[in-house]
């Protein structure tokens, strides 16, 4: 594993690609056009979770070894020392919040927030009890709203309407992933699905119940006059998609179907957030 190859696994740069469309579509949604601050929030939401990546690589190091899906990461393979590494998630979160710095002051703190929270939280509560994933939601909904929040300045309605659409589609999605790597998990000492009976009909259920959930609350935008009838139809019939792969993974508690809701977690979440911005009443930016 050569240098930058090291360094893209360390920062998880490709995963964050979820993280800053997420925060771009927030922009956009509050009627935020500026090339240069689109910039910055990109670059500066990028650099933030790298450190955060990285971060939880230097404090997981030794458990990474122990699992089949990360004992190839730059520490556990002996490619990076943790001096290294913590240059690395210094430099990125210095100059991921001074380019946040760029747009607003409130930018920053969310920015810093995300980080200290996934980093300080998060990732010590991973071992000790699946409310870590009640945590870790909070830091993973935040991407829409700062960028909300980057065009508006404003910590109103609308920022606060994204987080909770992102907050509640955390729950299914990292059930789903904690299901498919539910060994390895539990080889690096994680039990993170909601039931403590591991791969069950009770875990499968509450997976169910939060993708049933997740349609109504992805239909605030529209319930508050925000976005249109396309809303209607397509934040639905998505909700509706979703909750069917969710039943079928409730049916057969098997690997195929819980690898299925997985990767329709991270296509849904796009779809609903440009869904809104495409769809959006014009001029309708609330406090």
């Amino acid at each position: 594993m050569n240098k930058i190859k090291a360094y893209i696994s360390f920062t998880k740069f490709r995963l964050s690609f979820l993280v800053i469309l997420s925060a771009l579509s927030g922009y956009l949604f509050a009627d935020g056009n500026d090339p240069m601050e689109i910039v910055y929030l990109m670059a500066g939401g990028l650099l933030v979770t790298a450190a955060s990546n990285g971060s939880n690589q230097i404090w997981e190091r030794e458990l990474d070894k122990l699992m089949k899906r990360t004992s190839g990461r730059p520490m556990p393979q002996g490619v990076m020392s943790i001096t290294e590494g913590l240059i690395i998630v210094t430099f990125c979160l210095i100059t991921g919040l001074i380019l946040l710095s760029f747009l607003n002051f409130y930018s920053v703190v969310l920015g810093f927030s995300a980080f200290a929270s996934y980093v300080f939280l998060y990732t010590p509560l991973k071992r000790v009890t699946p409310w870590a994933v009640f945590v870790g939601a909070f830091p993973g909904a935040i991407p829409p709203m700062l960028g909300a929040i980057a065009a508006t300045n404003d910590f109103g309605l609308l920022p606060g309407v994204l987080f909770f659409v992102q907050f509640m589609w955390q729950f299914p999605h990292f059930w789903a992933i904690a299901w498919v790597v539910f060994d390895d998990y539990k080889a690096g000492g994680f039990s993170l699905l909601p039931s403590k009976k591991g791969k069950s009909k009770e875990s499968a259920f509450q997976i169910m119940v939060y993708s049933l959930a997740m349609i109504p609350f992805s239909l605030l935008p529209w319930l508050l006059g925000w976005t249109g009838d396309v809303t209607l139809v397509l934040a639905t019939f998505c909700g509706a998609g979703f909750f069917y792969f969710s039943f079928k993974l409730y049916y057969s508690l098997e690997l195929k179907d819980a690898k299925t809701l997985m990767f329709a977690s991270f296509i849904y979440l796009p779809i609903i957030q440009f869904v809104y911005v495409f769809d959006k009443v014009e001029g309708i930016i609330p406090k």
